[in-house]
């Protein structure tokens, strides 16, 4: 019976099922077959609203969904462009920081290329890049911002690492160390990309923009609402004066006033519509972390991160080879599943043994999302390809191959970030 369960679980996962009807279910067969009452799971599920940090998942969604349907994207490339144009291969620098800032705010990586592809891949070709330099520079930037304050999936990974540490006895992962944590990664990987753009190009010269005084301060002015925005989030938190959640808060109202009141490009009809498609994306992915918990908690109860880590230890004696195959599963998984489901199925069964070898659930944090970000361009689920073929109307292949030079170069740098903790813990430490 509880085989049969096992292969119709598989079945409706390959047919398409939900992913927290799958989760759940799971959970349930495991649980039974430990002769334990089901009615534990809604105990786990509830276990879910004690997380402090949890409000800060919908304010913080709720808010790049207002700065996606304003005009933020606009002014954020003219500002970059005022700002670092005159650099040599500065309109590469400007895609790179418009993406990684963009992404960052918006929390969406797909929002990125939607929003500032109509207005950086016509800018980068006619300041003379190749078209195919030019797609996968702009498809591959996408996800840059996926590490930086306040980084979603950061977030989610804190809440289930702080749901683990219950079971685990370690000290809770802090969500403001994770964004710590964060900033000397994404900013490694933007100086890599930055310096892929500028060798590959050192044969034909690309001419730059002239900088001018009066067009930066226009772009200062313009964005004046916006720019304090990140000292909002980072200063809150940052100095101890506000948790994530009332950052989030502060975060919510700051975009509003200056979206809906001061700019005046969201009208206030169209408040509702997108607190509903903000909430309903909320609701989803709260469904899936409530289960997730669940899940996690009988993987715990029946012992299977020690089983894993006994059986890896078997195999694998140093924690550089767990660190290799390490990263070569996860970015397997980023090409085949969305970041959102990798980490509520892997990270209960990842952390426990990455504590085994004396990895730090920070560090750990990061590893997991810049493999990740790496998954949004690889095939054969990446996502951003995928968007950029509809928006760009190219093939996914065509886009692939524009994009692989830059997948080594943050190969490269998921390599240094795995294997030099301090990029990563210097700040926190």
């Amino acid at each position: 019976m509880i085989i049969a369960a096992i292969v119709l679980l598989i079945v409706l996962a390959l047919m398409g099922a939900p992913l927290f009807a799958i989760l759940l279910a799971a959970a349930a067969i495991g649980f039974f077959t430990q002769e334990t009452p089901l009615s534990v799971l809604h105990i786990d599920i509830y276990q879910l609203s004690d997380s402090v940090v949890l409000m800060a998942l919908p304010l913080f969604t709720f808010a790049g969904f207002l700065l996606s349907e304003s005009r933020t994207a606009d002014r954020l490339v003219r500002l970059s462009q005022a700002a670092f144009g005159w650099m040599p291969g500065g309109m590469a620098f400007v895609a790179l920081v418009a993406c990684a800032f963009f992404t960052a705010l918006t929390g969406g990586s797909g929002v990125t290329i939607v929003a500032l592809g109509a207005l950086l891949l016509p800018a980068l070709v006619k300041a003379g890049y190749p078209q195919r330099f030019s797609l996968g520079l702009v498809t591959s930037s996408g996800s840059l911002g996926l590490l930086l304050v306040p980084s979603v999936p950061l977030l989610i990974y804190g809440i289930i690492a702080q749901q683990l540490s219950q079971q685990l006895t370690m000290p809770p992962v802090e969500i403001v160390d994770l964004y710590l944590a964060g900033v000397g990664p994404a900013l490694l990987m933007v100086v890599l990309l930055y310096g892929y753009c500028v060798w590959v190009n050192r044969a034909d010269p690309l001419p730059r923009q002239a900088f001018n005084g009066r067009e930066l301060g226009q772009a200062l002015w313009d964005a004046r609402w916006e720019l304090p925005l990140p000292l909002v989030v980072l200063g809150g938190i940052f100095s101890g004066f506000l948790v994530v959640s009332e950052a989030a808060a502060v975060t919510v109202l700051y975009v509003l006033l200056a979206e809906v009141v001061l700019y005046r490009e969201i009208p206030l009809r169209r408040l509702p519509g997108l607190t509903r498609e903000a909430m309903v994306m909320v609701g989803g992915i709260l469904l899936i972390l409530a289960v997730a918990q669940a899940f996690a908690d009988y993987l715990v109860y029946a012992g299977v991160p020690e089983r894993l880590f006994e059986f890896i230890q078997t195999h694998v004696q140093s924690k550089l080879a767990f660190l290799i195959l390490l990263n070569i599963l996860l970015l397997l998984l980023g090409a085949l599943l969305d970041i959102f489901a990798a980490l509520v199925i892997m990270v209960p069964l990842i952390l426990p043994v990455a504590l085994r070898y004396g990895i730090d659930p920070v560090h750990l944090g990061i590893i997991f999302v810049a493999n990740m970000q790496i998954g949004y361009i690889t095939p054969p689920v990446g996502m951003n390809l995928f968007i950029a073929s509809y928006r760009f109307r190219k093939s996914i292949t065509e886009l692939f191959r524009a994009t692989l030079p830059f997948m080594l170069v943050l190969v490269i740098a998921l390599l240094l970030i795995t294997y030099v903790p301090e990029l990563s813990l210097w700040l926190v430490r």
